[in-house]
């Protein structure tokens, strides 16, 4: 059996998507962000990132109902950009999900040591990763209801946050505005600080695509992802955008507590609680924080085991990845998917919260590549091969403000990409430096090595 089950809801699409992008970037790294970039950069910056996912999820939205694909964009990109570019997009994007899987865990093993300091994390991050094995391994109805009712409990307790947060600000003095006049608030260290954030808010939107990925399994897909592409996106907007508004009033962008991503201690969230909502319901926010984690984890496993089922069927892989078993479960995809995620146990040799931020930055670039294809493929899509079937008439599902919002995506991604090396020229040696941007070396040397390839063999 070499096929997908299409058992997918509407409510497990929405639920994916959000599991996917609500984790390590609201819950550890929006407190740092406003640290690096104070409050008006973190604002602004989130504001921009939702503003181009916007674009992107509408471009993404209409290639996917007119063509559902368990291969996402990494198939548009094959037909509508190039083989070449395809190739090197699918190997990017199911290393992007892979990888994220290990950061994913590597945080969930940063909050048990919260409660047990003294335990070596990585028992815990093989305790998790067993866990989102196997609820991957049963089929995708069983995957779609655990990651409904995780991303659930999540989703409730931010929108808690808020509720709670709002009341807070507006009992405060100046309603907390004051947090915006400190030091050289609101836009700390000026476009350098940022461009730096640009960075954690790309990694903390990314996941909103999956909408995409779960396309193949979804039923009647022509009515659900253009409903769950609206959805996904107003709520992430709402979640990230009033969250780091309402962190930069509670708290002043200087504050230490803020000044590291890779400890539960630091997260916003937990200070807030602790500080306004006491010890007990800071244990009860790091509980969250954990099945947060584990969740997005979960759909990160789902998302980069589909894409390598596609890459199999479509010949980029060995043979062996496109089967799947009786449950529609694509299991060689799902084993060797989860070998890689199994990197998070490295961590514990170079230290858990060393690893942690290069995964982030990493991982990070892959979606910005992954997104600039979207864009590109939509673009493509538009101006060579609709005009050849019949034109913008047959479509069910059209994208808003075409072509500016692709073109408009494809310019600030490029120039986030880049503005990379100026930030990380600024802070880390070669050695960093080099590892950082792994992913944009390794996506230019695999699409200039299949270029040569079927170069040779004239395909």
């Amino acid at each position: 059996m070499a096929h997908l089950e299409q058992r997918l809801e509407a409510r497990h699409v929405n639920m994916i998507a959000i599991g996917g992008s609500i984790g390590t970037g609201i819950f550890l790294a929006s407190g740092y962000s406003i640290y690096v970039g104070g409050p008006g950069g973190a604002m602004f910056a989130y504001g921009l990132m939702a503003l181009i996912v916007y674009f992107l999820m509408t471009s993404l939205g209409e290639m996917s109902t007119y063509k559902p694909s368990s291969g996402s964009f990494c198939d548009y990109s094959s037909v509508y950009v190039g083989k070449s570019f395809g190739f090197a997009m699918s190997y990017n994007y199911w290393l992007n999900w892979a990888i994220t899987i290990a950061a994913e865990l590597s945080a969930a093993a940063l909050i048990m040591s919260y409660w047990f300091p003294h335990v070596n994390p990585v028992y815990f991050s093989l305790a998790f990763f067993i866990m989102i094995l196997i609820a991957n391994v049963f089929s995708v109805k069983v995957y779609g209801e655990i990651e409904y009712w995780l991303s659930f409990i999540k989703v409730g307790v931010i929108i808690v946050f808020i509720v709670l947060g709002i009341f807070t600000v507006f009992h405060m003095p100046k309603f907390g505005a004051g947090n915006w006049h400190v030091g050289d608030a609101p836009f700390h260290q000026g476009w350098f600080g940022f461009i730096s954030v640009f960075l954690f808010a790309g990694f903390s939107f990314q996941g909103t695509e999956l909408v995409g990925v779960a396309s193949g399994e979804t039923k009647d897909p022509e009515k659900t992802i253009p409903k769950s592409i609206g959805l996904v996106f107003w709520r992430l907007t709402l979640f990230y955008v009033l969250s780091i508004g309402l962190i930069s009033l509670l708290l002043p962008y200087n504050d230490p507590m803020l000044a590291s991503q890779d400890s539960v201690t630091t997260s916003p969230y937990t200070v807030i609680f602790a500080k306004y909502a006491g010890h007990y319901a800071a244990d009860a926010m790091n509980f969250v924080i954990l099945i947060a984690l584990i969740s997005a984890a979960n759909a990160s496993m789902y998302s980069s085991s589909r894409i390598l089922w596609y890459m199999g069927r479509d010949g980029l892989t060995p043979s062996i990845f496109k089967q799947a078993n009786k449950r529609g479960v694509p299991m060689p995809a799902l084993i060797i998917t989860a070998l890689v995620g199994s990197l998070v146990f490295f961590s514990s040799l170079i230290g858990n919260g060393v690893f942690f931020d290069y995964i982030v930055q990493i991982s990070s670039l892959c979606g910005f590549i992954a997104w600039f294809g979207i864009a590109l493929s939509h673009y493509k899509f538009r101006q060579n091969y609709l005009p050849t079937v019949g034109g913008v008439d047959i479509l069910k599902y059209r994208s808003k403000f075409y072509p500016w919002a692709p073109i408009l995506s494809m310019i600030v991604i490029a120039i986030i990409i880049f503005a990379q090396f100026i930030t990380a020229g600024e802070h880390y040696n070669l050695v960093n430096f080099l590892t950082i941007y792994s992913s944009v070396i390794l996506f230019l040397l695999i699409y200039i090595g299949h270029k040569i390839y079927m170069k040779i063999n004239k395909i």
